[in-house]
């Protein structure tokens, strides 16, 4: 075919019409797609970046709740520590006050359950015994322990058999206490503890039952009360008993030891 035929049949292809505006590109479109792809492409920059943000706010916020919990957990160590130690002191405290209570219980001297007397069937007949170791005397009964006790410690005995320490009334019950210690005592110093004291106001002396000494009987032993203090720095605050015919009560330490004489009521059934 000639040359000029061939140019002419490619340009009769082109379309009709308005000459001036170009048909879209092939090429742009094609360009376009491939920058699209390209956002949505899941390796794409902009998300790496985005992902990297947020697993350093997740690193965070594990980080401070680790602290947090770690700090509860010191906080929690330390209150059972201290709840630990003041338990133990407490349990050392009640073993110390239980062996202080052991050993004041083992001193004294064990007792039966007092079975009240029976009145006399017969004028002058003697009551017998309400138990073992009580002495009737004068509608009273009396209990001479032979267990060196402290004065308080006497006392707490006393109780727990239903009396108190001997409470002296007159010079006829002073005789009778007098005999019997006469009996009980080994030494000159083998003294009882009575009922009578000035532990409250020094040289006012008083009964375990309140009752003031009667200052028109007395029974104190020459030089007696001396409130002597070389035993003791606090003085002598408590009395004991002889048997040196109606003058044998003499101030003693509450603290030293001594026997004692208990007194309670007699019973009748």
């Amino acid at each position: 075919m000639p040359e000029a035929e061939v140019l002419y049949n490619i340009k009769s292809k082109r379309p009709r019409g308005n000459t001036d505006v170009a048909p879209p590109s092939t090429d742009d479109h094609t360009y376009c797609n491939i920058d699209n792809l390209k956002a949505q492409r899941p390796g794409s920059k902009q998300p790496a970046a985005s992902n990297r943000r947020s697993g350093g706010t997740s690193e965070k916020v594990a980080l401070l709740l680790l602290s947090v919990l770690l700090a509860a957990a010191v906080t929690a160590l330390g209150v059972t520590l201290h709840e630990n130690t003041q338990t133990k002191k407490s349990l050392h405290k009640l073993q110390e006050e239980a062996t202080n209570l052991t050993g004041i219980l083992s001193k004294i001297e064990p007792y039966k359950v007092e079975q009240p007397c029976k009145p006399p069937s017969v004028r002058n007949e003697a009551c017998p015994r309400c138990n073992d170791g009580w002495e009737p005397h004068g509608g009273q009964s009396y209990f001479f322990s032979s267990v060196n006790l402290t004065w308080n410690e006497s006392r707490t005995q006393c109780k727990s058999m239903g009396g108190d320490l001997v409470v002296i009334n007159n010079r006829e019950e002073q005789r009778f206490l007098e005999s019997r210690l006469k009996v009980k005592m080994d030494f000159y110093e083998d003294r009882f503890w009575i009922g009578l004291t000035d532990s409250q106001n020094e040289s006012e002396w008083l009964w375990v039952d309140d009752t003031r000494l009667n200052s028109s009987w007395q029974s104190w032993v020459y030089h007696e009360p001396d409130n002597w203090t070389e035993e003791d720095p606090d003085g002598e605050n408590c009395v004991r008993m002889g048997k040196e015919d109606l003058v044998s009560w003499a101030d003693k330490s509450c603290k030293s030891p001594q026997k004692s004489i208990c007194e309670k009521p007699q019973a009748w059934a």
